[in-house]
């Protein structure tokens, strides 16, 4: 099988990962099912209260959706009015660009695709810069993610200053200390992922914590129905376990160090991560890449960085560890 980077059929892997059709169509052989470790969900998931089926059948109540908020809001350390549900993280950065209005952006990068991607979509200029750039860039906006997807840099000196300065938290619950949320407000805007840490990312719930006009006008942009019965359920009590949170807290952390190890004994070198995703990188990756797909393994590729794979947490080690052995 040829490196993703050569081939046109696997293209699709290199803008992002939990491509599990095409992963099937690429490799026809590989034993299923998929040990998907492309993107940096935990395979644990929370598993407490979802929708009942009268809950399913109705139009969520506007009183559902401000009790979600306002736990989500608990959890964050905010008020209830900084705090907008969106369906996914990904629809709320998407959003911001339209909202804001701004005509050009500087992207802390390398990061996560989407967020160039949405400004150039509503006609903004996008730059890409280093993190110790950002005092230096004109631009009327700043995407910084924080802690960073792939590479896992943290940055603890944020400020927005007179521009919007926008803060993705995706990860942040690995790593709570850096969460910039309580203060959200004026020019600073967070993004949260609910589906990651919880396990949970086809129920499709993001937030956006801002000042609350700003708060506002994204509930609007998303109407009376944001965010699904099945969003609502799960969000609503997840948030309010803060047991579960903590356990989940400390068990990512082991389970990190683990596959760092089964890594590093692999022959790759583990440039960063979080506790849900580790960045690698080894001369042969793309070749590596296959060879672990044609086993039924799906990890991250990059298109500018042939070198790096990115690993997210198993579900089942023994399989993991035995694709590796093989490589």
């Amino acid at each position: 099988m040829s490196a993703p980077g050569s081939d046109p059929g696997l293209e699709v892997f290199l803008r992002h990962g939990g491509r599990l059709a095409a992963a099937t169509l690429a490799f026809p052989n590989a034993p299923g099912p998929w040990l998907d470790l492309s993107t940096g969900i935990n395979p644990r998931p929370w598993k407490g209260a979802r929708a009942t089926p009268v809950e399913l059948a109705r139009l969520p109540d506007p009183e559902a959706v401000a009790a979600l908020e306002a736990a989500a809001a608990r959890a964050f350390g905010v008020s209830p009015d900084r705090v907008a549900a969106v369906p996914g993280a990904e629809a709320g950065l998407r959003a911001l660009p339209r909202l804001l209005g701004a005509r050009s952006v500087a992207v802390v990068s390398p990061t996560y695709g989407g967020h160039a991607e949405a400004w150039r979509l509503a006609g903004a200029r996008v730059e890409t810069i280093c993190a110790d750039q950002i005092a230096a860039t004109a631009a009327e906006a700043v995407v910084v993610v924080n802690p960073n997807n792939p590479d896992g840099a943290r940055r603890d000196d944020i400020a927005a200053g007179d521009r919007w300065m926008i803060v993705d938290e995706s990860f942040v619950e690995t790593a709570p200390e850096l969460s910039v949320a309580t203060r959200a407000g004026g020019r600073l805007i967070v993004l949260r992922s609910f589906g990651k840490f919880y396990g949970l990312a086809g129920v499709r719930l993001g937030f956006i914590v801002a000042e609350p006009g700003l708060a506002a006008r994204v509930s609007a942009q998303f109407g009376d129905w944001p965010v699904s019965a099945e969003a609502i359920a799960a969000g609503t009590s997840a948030y309010a376990d803060a047991a579960w949170r903590e356990r989940t807290f400390r068990r990512l952390f082991r389970d990190s160090a683990r596959l760092d190890r089964m890594l590093t004994a692999a022959g790759f070198e583990v440039l960063g991560g979080t506790s849900l995703f580790r960045l690698t990188a080894s001369p042969d990756a793309q070749s590596r890449f296959a060879r672990l797909a044609e086993q039924g393994v799906l990890t991250r590729p990059f298109p500018e960085q042939p070198t790096w794979l990115r690993f997210g947490l198993p579900k089942t080690w023994p399989r993991l560890a035995a694709a590796l052995e093989a490589l």
